[in-house]
């Protein structure tokens, strides 16, 4: 009797063990799968600023807690679309910004500089410096924001004096890139040509 007893508490702990086993591995599958949806998702809403945060950070955990954090930052902002008549004035300032470029175009840099971070606080974004700027305009607008880091540090080659006037049409188009995804409305090319800009 002794000895079926012991058998039995035996094969209880077998038993025990296997489901302890297996649902340890049950748990890991699904969490293993929660991940990779997750970072799926995160690839998806972040797309190119996804693989940025990831050669930053070098590891995709700490990448991916970046990006969890901006986008809970986020959602935090009250944004609103802008009404035509906010859209047209922009449109309208942006166009004598690019008029500008012709004769002063070091003048034209810092002035579409300005009026990026404008319509940002219009849109409803925070007042920040420009790396949180940057990281807060990446939870909405991740396909053009490569744009605006190209046309900061154009910019701040314009006010160290070491910009070429090559360099700060670059970083108008680039800037015109940016602003026409904000305002939701695609802004031509000057009739005048950037490239016809005084050196």
């Amino acid at each position: 009797m002794e000895r079926q007893n012991t058998m039995t508490d035996t094969t209880t702990l077998w038993i025990v063990l296997v489901a302890g086993a297996a649902a340890v591995l049950v748990a890991f599958v699904v969490a293993s799968r929660s991940a990779r949806a997750h970072r799926a998702r995160l690839r998806q809403r972040f797309g190119p600023e996804y693989d940025r945060a990831l050669a930053v950070h070098g590891n995709p955990a700490r990448a991916e807690r970046e990006l969890d954090a901006r986008a809970k930052r986020a959602a935090r902002f009250h944004l609103h679309a802008l009404d035509d008549v906010t859209r047209g004035r922009f449109a309208t300032s942006w166009n004598e910004i690019q008029a500008r470029f012709v004769d002063n175009p070091a003048v034209a840099v810092r002035e579409a500089n300005a009026l990026i971070k404008e319509v940002m606080l219009t849109l409803g974004y925070p007042a920040s410096d420009f790396d949180q700027r940057t990281a807060d305009l990446s939870v909405h607008h991740p396909n053009v924001i490569q744009h605006y880091r190209a046309a900061h540090a154009l910019a701040e080659s314009n006010e160290s004096g070491q910009a070429q006037t090559e360099d700060l049409r670059q970083a108008v188009v680039h800037y015109r890139a940016l602003f026409s995804e904000l305002i939701g409305q695609e802004i031509v090319r000057p009739s005048r040509d950037l490239r016809h800009a005084h050196a």
